[in-house]
């Protein structure tokens, strides 16, 4: 999970442009995709080859015809590289509708089918295995695949008819998963919706059904969620924005329906998980118990926010009752991510990992990366794996052959993806802040260096932001916990980031 999003308005993207631009260079980001793999993207665009079951290639008019399912989308408005579309029904079932009544929901989810456009060992697939993920700057983003697959052929476009993967995940009434099957099929989106559209249509009650759904299932896996013990993060977007010819920089909380979508996802992989688990070849996500001294340390940050923290509260029921709106619990959210440090992935062919080796601590279950193929490349690898394991067949030999690979893969690319995060804060915050070295501003040190006490890392009050800190010289080593104020004494975008010194 990234540490922190950022997103610049329209007004602020203009002045950041340029040092973006040169931020890209200095990390050797490919600015476009070897000709080879241009040139296989744009043939495949226009044929794709549909992997059949038999091991053939089929095509798109012997696909199964789903197109009559009136599926949607849900991504941030803009978004045109639309992994997953969805339709959401009831169950037929005794009893009046409702959530505790009837037979359940049924939720089919369309994943883009990347398999159908990407030759194994071919140039586009090496250049994948290369990018590993799409990159995300805070005003425009470096794709995984070419435009001409990631926002054309390979999308879930509305009113375009496409290949995907296609789960049915059948719930019972309570929104446990009561049955799963994986298949290709050829679909067609009906409808391109974004959180905001759909919050407020969800809250003034004109929604239909299908879209309905949404909070019903939502809610119920959210309750399913706090039984087991799962974290969920509802961490606050880091937005720019102008004012008055200024820039400052402000916390949004995500909405409720993007909370819901999620769960959606969520759902998906970990059924994924199940179904590879059962066939004893799979990959999943995984994260570690996070060790009880980083508890103890987050408690520190938490009285230091105010953020009201009973020692009979478990760290799980806590997140939930934070409101990401409020300035300290947003601030509180974000060290909180540091509890998903140390998650990786794990690789079987032919017997499955020990219960506790296959368990992410976050999610409270096995969990795998299943619904973002255009973005992430070991989704590719998940749908594979699933088909098979759906329809008790072998995996394809392509797959099982990278498999030994893709963890040490996937870890250099997020690590990658870590690497761009960091940096584009480093730029934007620097940017924003040039103007005022030597101001003092009150921070809350959020932590301290184990070998050097004297240097750690504070999180401003005001403005939205966080940056190293050092002691003043010969003075008292960082109070880990507490507010002090602070001085800005570096903030040179490009060169030199932010730091403060104890005031």
């Amino acid at each position: 999970m990234p540490r922190l999003h950022m997103h610049v308005t329209d007004a602020a993207e203009a002045p950041l442009r340029v040092a973006l631009h040169e931020l890209r260079g200095r990390l050797e980001i490919p600015d476009h995709f070897p000709p080879t793999a241009q040139a296989e993207a744009e043939s495949a665009a226009r044929a794709p080859r549909i992997p059949a079951a038999d091991g053939a290639v089929a095509t798109e008019h012997t696909l199964e015809d789903a197109t009559d399912l009136p599926l949607f989308t849900l991504d941030p408005p803009g978004s045109l590289d639309l992994d997953q579309a969805m339709y959401l029904s009831r169950r037929p079932g005794r009893g009046s509708s409702g959530a505790k009544a009837g037979g359940g929901y049924r939720v089919h989810y369309a994943i883009a089918d990347v398999a159908s456009f990407v030759t194994p060992g071919g140039a586009l697939d090496a250049e994948a295995h290369h990018r590993v993920t799409t990159l995300y700057f805070p005003d425009e983003r470096v794709p995984l695949y070419p435009y001409a697959l990631s926002e054309g052929a390979a999308s879930l476009l509305p009113d375009r008819d496409r290949p995907a993967v296609l789960w049915q995940l059948d719930l019972d009434a309570d929104g446990a998963l009561a049955g799963v099957r994986v298949r290709r099929a050829l679909v067609r989106s009906r409808a391109k919706l974004d959180y905001a559209g759909v919050q407020r249509i969800l809250d003034d009650g004109t929604a239909e059904e299908p879209l309905a759904l949404l909070r019903e299932i939502g809610l119920l896996r959210e309750e399913l969620e706090v039984a087991r013990g799962a974290i969920s993060l509802n961490v606050p977007e880091q937005e720019i924005v102008e004012e008055e010819g200024c820039y400052r920089l402000e916390y949004r909380a995500p909405l409720p329906a993007y909370g819901w979508n999620a769960q959606i996802s969520l759902l998906t992989g970990m059924a994924a998980a199940e179904l590879m688990l059962a066939s004893g070849t799979g990959i999943l996500r995984t994260l570690p118990t996070a060790p009880d001294g980083s508890v103890a340390r987050l408690r520190l940050t938490a009285r230091a926010l105010g953020v009201d923290w009973p020692h009979h509260t478990s760290y799980a029921a806590l997140i939930r009752a934070l409101d990401p709106r409020r300035p300290a619990h947003a601030a509180f959210l974000q060290e909180c991510t540091a509890l998903l440090r140390g998650a990786g992935y794990t690789a079987f062919d032919g017997t499955a990992p020990p219960a506790h080796e296959a368990l992410h601590a976050a999610v409270a279950a096995p969990y795998a990366h299943a619904t973002a193929p255009l973005r992430r490349l070991v989704d590719r690898y998940t749908s594979e794996l699933c088909l098979a394991a759906s329809a008790g067949a072998e995996p394809p030999s392509w797959v099982r052959g990278a498999l030994a690979a893709l963890p040490r893969e996937m870890e250099l690319g997020t690590q990658r993806a870590n690497q761009v995060e960091r940096a584009c804060v480093d730029l934007v915050e620097a940017a924003l802040l040039r103007d005022r070295i030597g101001e003092v501003f009150e921070g809350l040190v959020v932590e301290i260096q184990e070998t050097d006490p004297t240097h750690g890392t504070v999180h401003l009050v005001d403005p939205a932001v966080i940056g190293p800190v050092e002691a003043a010289p010969e003075g008292p080593a960082l109070p880990l916990g507490r507010r002090i104020p602070v001085r800005l004494t570096e903030a040179e975008p490009g060169h030199r980031p932010i730091r403060f010194t104890a005031a």
